[in-house]
């Protein structure tokens, strides 16, 4: 698991089918002082997160396990939502 942060929306008129009705998102992946890393990239949102916020995301074969057992094309799932980043360590601030 990763933090990021939702920076936008995906919108697609074609798409696998077992995509139908669910969300995708656009999000950075973040460092240890919350601070953009890496390219920004997209993700198939299994908690219902929205713009600006601060979630975990995980890759990879785990990626579709939040999808029970479909047969969900994503390699990159956003898995749950930080209510508040007070207690996330952020390096040379106390």
């Amino acid at each position: 698991m990763q933090l990021a942060r939702v920076i936008g929306t995906v919108v697609s008129t074609v798409k696998n089918e077992t995509l139908e009705g669910r969300k995708i998102l656009i999000v950075q992946t973040l460092n240890a002082d919350l601070e953009p890393k890496g390219k920004p990239m997209i993700a198939l949102d299994a908690v219902g997160a929205g713009e600006g916020e601060l979630i975990f995301w995980c890759r990879g074969k785990e990626a579709s396990f939040p999808f029970k057992r479909d047969s969900t094309p994503t390699d990159c799932t956003i898995i749950g939502i930080v209510d508040s980043d007070a207690h996330i360590y952020k390096s040379g601030k106390s």
